[in-house]
């Protein structure tokens, strides 16, 4: 069992391995570390003390492995030279921690550490694109994605790499706290807005350029329209461009067609709402763009297997305090 904190906190330990990526180790930090959230986030290493990473500085981890045996989370960064074999105390902690309920997250390669440790065997889950085959080749028992930013299985998230380790913790904070807390960090730290984990990683084609981001105005333009009647023809005039391109547009810059990505905006808008507001359930449905309380019944039970009233129930205290 996990012994509670002192403060009531939700305690996260980040396991910071032997060549650790200085960003990936960073951004638990930068998202979960906040006054207006309950989470402690501690550096952990193997052991207490200097950590080398591939940044060319070492990170202080002040508590070796005996913070996986207190923490309600733990994170798994990227480290270099993802073949070599952990030292067995690692491996240990990690599957000592999973068995009495933590719940452990990947960020990029850290994958390869659950996987070591056994943890995603019989899983899906995912890891940076470029190592997704080597992951898989290497732990056939784990059923590996490399289309998606995130896979959420509850006691094991994995996330794909750098940038989605941004994502993913703006996921545990939204599965935590609700939508309107992931929405306001995601704010403050200018990061995209809700990124579902199915969305593909970022992985440009060798024919083709990089592109910039074309349709951010467009973007912009429909997340302040969501309770409005709005199909893809209202993106693609918006944007100049016909039809066809913008759902290629789309598929290049968010891995969506434009109608999911507007049905995943109006439904994180109906969770804001739900949380932040007293108003009934058709009015939430017609502010977020869904149109009817069965609508939003529906995409709620899809997305999150609840109800309007029970997530409202989850999450609508937590915002107000």
């Amino acid at each position: 069992m996990t012994t509670p904190s002192t403060t009531g906190a939700h305690r996260v330990a980040v396991l910071a391995l032997a060549d650790a990526l200085p960003m990936e180790v960073g951004i638990p930090f930068q998202v979960l570390q906040r006054r207006s959230y309950p989470y402690e986030v501690e550096l952990c290493g193997e052991r207490p003390g200097p950590v080398p990473t591939t940044g060319g500085f070492p990170l202080l981890a002040g508590a070796g492995l005996e913070a996986l045996d207190r923490a309600d989370t733990i994170v798994v960064p990227a480290f270099h030279e993802v073949d070599r074999p952990l030292a067995p105390p690692v491996l240990d902690a990690l599957r000592a921690a999973h068995a009495r309920g933590a719940r452990l997250v990947s960020i990029c390669v850290g994958a390869f550490a659950l996987a070591q440790a056994g943890l995603l065997d019989g899983r899906v889950a995912t890891t940076h694109w470029q190592h997704a085959d080597r992951l898989a080749r290497t732990y056939p028992r784990v059923t590996v994605d490399p289309d998606v930013l995130y896979v959420d299985d509850g006691d094991v998230v994995t996330a794909a790499g750098v940038a989605s380790g941004i994502d993913v913790c703006l996921h545990l904070l939204r599965t935590d706290h609700g939508a309107a807390a992931a929405n306001e960090v995601a704010r403050s730290i200018v990061a995209a807005p809700h990124r579902d984990g199915g969305q593909a990683q970022f992985v440009p084609r060798a024919d083709e350029p990089a592109r910039q981001d074309v349709l951010a105005a467009t973007r912009a333009w429909a997340l302040g329209r969501l309770d409005e009647p709005l199909t893809v023809a209202d993106l693609a005039r918006h944007a100049h461009v016909s039809v066809r391109t913008l759902a290629r547009a789309f598929a290049t810059e968010t891995g969506l067609s434009p109608l999911r990505w507007l049905t995943t905006a109006r439904v994180d808008r109906a969770r804001e709402l739900l949380e932040t507001t007293d108003w009934g359930v058709d009015r939430v449905a017609q502010a977020a763009g869904l149109g009817t309380p069965a609508n939003l019944r529906l995409h709620l039970r899809r997305t999150l297997g609840v109800s309007p009233s029970e997530y409202r129930a989850t999450f609508s205290l937590t915002t107000a305090a």
